[in-house]
């Protein structure tokens, strides 16, 4: 996955007042770590208050969708963001995993009209997730929480219109 056309980063997003969750995978944990203080910081740096955060570990990203569809159900979130990590080994087990925690994660944006900050790592190799986890390629678990962030904020302006 490339950068390459990826947003500025967004200084002027105000999360104060704002509740979000983050679901995070234990597989791969040691870079899913980094992702969640990617989040967790980048959260914390546009003024979402640390006990406004609401942060659970699953086994792994198949079990993200419904943790974040569990998150979603208490009403009381304005977003949720979805970490973990799959790096494809021999056999087709990886594209099933992307491909429906992708599909779920995004299902449950749009049946609850609340978004859903996407970090789930899908890589070839353990180099490129490292290096998307804040190496080289920055670090993907800020981006879903700006993501987060900013989807908050259009939903709120569109709904004022």
């Amino acid at each position: 996955m490339s950068s390459d056309g990826a947003p500025e980063s967004l200084h002027g997003l105000d999360g104060k007042g704002l509740r979000f969750g983050i679901v995070a995978a234990r597989f791969h944990q040691e870079i899913v770590d980094r992702l969640l203080e990617g989040s967790l910081t980048t959260f914390q740096q546009h003024g979402v208050a640390a006990e406004d955060i609401l942060s659970v570990r699953v086994p792994g990203a198949w079990e993200i969708p419904l943790a974040v569809q569990a998150m979603m159900s208490r009403g009381d979130l304005d977003g949720v963001v979805a970490l973990g990590v799959v790096i494809r080994g021999e056999t087709p087990h990886f594209d099933f995993i992307c491909a429906e925690c992708s599909a779920q994660c995004a299902e449950i944006a749009v049946r609850s009209g609340r978004p859903v900050g996407f970090g789930l790592l899908t890589c070839e190799t353990r180099g490129q997730a490292d290096a998307r986890s804040g190496g080289a390629a920055g670090n993907k678990g800020e981006e879903a929480a700006l993501a987060c962030l900013e989807m908050t904020a259009a939903l709120r302006s569109i709904s004022k219109s």
